[in-house]
């Protein structure tokens, strides 16, 4: 196969469009580049009519299913109202409403939303508030931050100088800033379950002496609960609440960047909420719009708020977007918390966990390539041993996910791991019909 036997309109595609995340000659060699025409619920349909069940939510971002008619309608009463206005000195209805339902969401310990378009801004937004605050209260010296390693939060600059990924990061390291980097929680580390402690105080160790040895640190910045970019890895949440504890301890702000397990992906609406603490400055995008439009804020706790509140101009936040807070997006929003007030969300998860864990684990039963299977809330993960670790593990993805398409399932590995983060409405045919095709593969790939 190559690009020249792909329907018309991925032809045109690839002509014109610099795709994300891609080295653009595999479409050369063999990796399929589908067309879609149009969504509904959990399914995609390519222009030649072919069905394909998103299985990982189009990059975690699709809670309530595509084209969810009461998303559809509320960004389309939007638009005949107000479409976009400058935030900066003007307001409107949608952003104030969304800014009350997300602080009242965290019981008011963060509050004063400040608005972006995307996940990688809104870290970027984080991490300047944390420096710019401890600036304000005259210890510029604070202007570093630990990272864990094998964390990812964004591919700008800022973002990417708290990754830990060297595929991203390889490329710009000059362009990048110097910055610490705490041992993984990973629980894989655990040979089982009673280790697990070993494993959460030993990396807690590592974070406690980066923070003793270095007193220019401004913020520690994790994903709680699950490392999603670093190939699923999760962590307990008595690593967080021992985080906390090491913030408040050595005086450093903690960022929990929620991008991708945030908007009830863990069980919780916020995952944080899972260990019983609240960061300082807490990042949400993705499914925050259920999957329609592009949004991301960053909530502050009131301490942090008030650390600009002043009349110097020079001492405000003065970072900005032209299309910040935009009344579409925040309508958008507005209506994806809806959903969580008209569905029983939680308990259907619980019901979708049970079904999907058992098929799952029956298929565990009978594939020993599958190893260290996991769940976090909605979250599913297991690691497929492809032999050496020489083995080129992006190539075995690109034929995963190549294999996937011919069992109508939409899945993107992350080298060697196998995910699923599906829908919250998944019902019976969603779910047999992951688990026959991953049955299939699997066979495939033994």
């Amino acid at each position: 196969m190559n690009s020249n036997s792909f329907p018309p309109l991925a032809q045109r595609s690839l002509q014109t469009v610099w795709h994300p995340c891609t080295q653009m000659q595999h479409h050369d060699h063999g990796v399929p580049l589908l067309a879609i025409k149009r969504a509904s619920g959990a399914w995609l349909y390519d222009v030649d009519g072919n069905a394909y069940l998103d299985a990982i939510s189009s990059w975690w971002v699709n809670l309530f299913g595509h084209s969810h008619p009461h998303l559809v309608q509320a960004i389309s009463d939007q638009a005949q109202q107000l479409d976009h206005i400058m935030l900066c000195g003007l307001t409107h209805e949608p952003v104030v409403q969304l800014s009350e339902r997300l602080a009242a969401l965290s019981s008011h310990r963060l509050g004063h939303a400040f608005y972006a378009s995307d996940g990688a801004s809104a870290v970027e937004i984080a991490l300047k508030l944390s420096v710019h605050y401890w600036r304000n209260q005259g210890q510029e010296h604070k202007h570093r931050f630990v990272g864990i390693a094998q964390g990812y939060h964004g591919e700008t600059l800022g973002a990417l100088a708290v990754t830990d990924v060297p595929l991203f990061r390889e490329n710009y390291g000059a362009q990048l800033g110097q910055h610490y980097t705490a041992a993984s929680p990973d629980l894989r580390q655990a040979h089982s379950p009673d280790e697990h402690p070993p494993v959460t105080a030993k990396a807690l160790q590592s974070l406690e002496q980066i923070l003793e040895s270095h007193h220019d640190i401004a913020a520690v910045i994790l994903e709680p609960l699950v490392q999603c970019a670093a190939g699923m890895q999760m962590h307990s949440p008595d690593y967080l609440r021992g985080v906390r504890e090491l913030c408040d301890r050595y005086q450093v702000h903690l960022i929990l960047d929620e991008i991708a397990v945030g908007c009830g992906r863990t069980g919780t609406f916020f995952a944080c909420e899972q260990a019983g603490i609240w960061p300082d400055l807490l990042c949400l995008s993705k499914g925050i719009t259920g999957g329609t439009l592009p949004l991301s804020v960053v909530l502050s706790s009131p301490t942090i708020y008030q650390g600009f509140y002043d009349s110097d101009l020079r001492r405000g936040f003065l970072h900005s977007h032209s299309y910040t807070g935009n009344p579409l997006a925040c309508r958008a929003a507005l209506a994806t918390l809806d959903l969580f007030q008209q569905y029983p969300v939680y308990e259907l998860q619980k019901t979708l966990a049970q079904a999907l864990d058992e098929g799952l684990h029956t298929l565990k039963l009978h594939s020993p390539k599958m190893q260290h299977l996991r769940r976090c809330g909605v979250i599913w993960a297991f690691d497929l041993d492809t032999g050496p670790a020489r083995y080129d593990h992006q190539g075995f993805a690109r034929r995963f996910y190549r294999s996937a398409l011919q069992q109508g399932l939409m899945l993107r590995p992350i080298g060697n791991t196998v995910y699923l983060m599906p829908g919250y409405l998944w019902g019976t045919q969603e779910v047999e019909h992951c688990l026959n095709g991953l049955g299939q593969l699997l066979r495939e790939y033994a």
